[in-house]
């Protein structure tokens, strides 16, 4: 009886982590599509992935020529080829967005904090280089990634927070991107900071949502 109560259990746990990943597919569809290529630039030599990430990173000279191809395949890979620790943030932030939003309103987040927070810092970069703030071969500097979009995921999740937590973690999420601001300050750090005010800009998507969870506790969220 005890062997059958454990499987019973395993069982449970088995259909809550399923029914957890069904109610976010965009959020896992992206994670599987970062650890193929993950995979895919871990079999790339150290020159030949630089060279690769750079035709595909939202730098000045490629946004100039390919602003939509960039702007899209960026967000597919990571630099740096750690994958587990973003499956933890993206089932922490991104999925509990999903679930709360519904798909296509934070598919509309991630997009406007990727895409506005990418031009938004990449203009600043070019002004800086204009003005011989920054050495002009900062146009091809790397950059690909899904950090903007998630940047904005965790600021919107705060108007699903419940007072008074929410107005402690607004405080914890500013303090964190806006620090690195204060100290030794780099367009991407602006970067981040641009998609944190984008996805608080983003609160006429999040109306009549409620809370992340429902009354019942049972963390499930409503369709609207």
């Amino acid at each position: 009886m005890g062997r059958v109560r454990r499987l019973r259990g395993f069982s449970g746990v088995g259909q809550a982590v399923w029914a957890y990943v069904r109610g976010a597919p965009g959020t896992y569809v992206w994670l599987a599509v970062l650890f193929v290529t993950t995979v895919a630039l871990h079999r790339m030599s150290p020159e030949f992935e630089q060279e690769f990430l750079r035709q595909r990173s939202t730098n000045i000279h490629e946004l100039s020529r390919h602003p939509v191809r960039v702007l899209v395949a960026s967000a597919m890979w990571i630099d740096g080829g750690y994958w587990v620790p973003y499956a933890v943030l993206y089932t922490v932030f991104h999925a509990r967005a999903e679930r709360w939003l519904g798909t296509a309103r934070w598919l509309a987040v991630c997009a406007a904090a990727h895409v506005l927070a990418t031009l938004v810092s990449e203009g600043a970069l070019a002004v800086a280089i204009q003005q011989g703030l920054a050495p002009r071969s900062s146009v091809e500097t790397l950059d690909v990634g899904v950090s903007y979009a998630l940047s904005g995921v965790v600021a919107v999740l705060f108007y699903g927070m419940r007072s008074p937590w929410r107005y402690a973690y607004l405080v914890v999420v500013l303090v964190f991107y806006g620090l690195p601001l204060v100290e030794a300050p780099t367009f991407t750090d602006f970067g981040h900071f641009v998609s944190v005010l984008i996805g608080l800009g983003c609160f006429p998507l999040v109306r009549g949502r409620g809370s992340v969870r429902d009354p019942k506790g049972t963390g499930a969220v409503s369709r609207g």
